[in-house]
This record gives structure tokens, sequence and C-alpha cells, in this order.
């Protein structure tokens, strides 16, 4: 099953998503080898520097599987994330 994850950066999140960002791209890279891994970024902050968020659309067994990936993610463990909202995703275009 698909999950959509919207992340939400704490203000001035920049440092913190530079020093955690390696990480948390092995991260991805794994779930895109696996084949799991839909689409995947940040959100530019269009006012200023750095990113406001992140969203990711990637497959996961159940929602627990999806949860217990979000908290280990790397920017979630350093403070990047102020929050991370998880939903399952239905993926009409492009066709899968």
């Amino acid at each position: 099953m698909l999950f959509m994850f919207s992340a939400q950066d704490i203000p001035n999140s920049l440092a913190k998503r530079l020093a955690a960002r390696p990480d948390h791209l092995a991260r991805l890279a794994e779930l895109d080898k696996a084949g799991r891994l839909v689409l995947a970024g940040p959100h530019p902050n269009h006012e200023g520097e750095g990113f406001t968020g992140s969203l990711i659309v990637a497959e996961f067994d159940d929602m627990q599987a999806a949860e217990a990936w979000a908290q280990a993610d790397p920017y979630q463990l350093t403070g990047v994330y102020e929050s991370v909202l998880i939903k399952p995703f239905k993926q009409v275009f492009p066709e899968a």
C-alpha cells in the first residue's frame, strides 16, 4: 500500500537539514532500490533560504510500518521535522 508523508520543518531548519541530509538520502535510496519509492523531495522556502518541509510517497505493508519508518528518519531524529502527517495514498496518475 502506498503512503504519503507530509513533513513540516521547524523554523530555520537548514543547518540541521544539511547535517542529517546524507543519512536521510541513504534511507530514501534504499526505498528506491527496493522499488518502493514513488517520489520524494523538499518544499523550498519561497520567502527565503532553506526548506519548509518534505513530501514522500512510498510503499509500506501497513500504517504501522509507515509510521515506524517515519519515526526512524534522520530528519525526525535530529529535530528537522516539527511534524509528520502520514496518510494512505492511491496513485491515479501517472499510471503505475
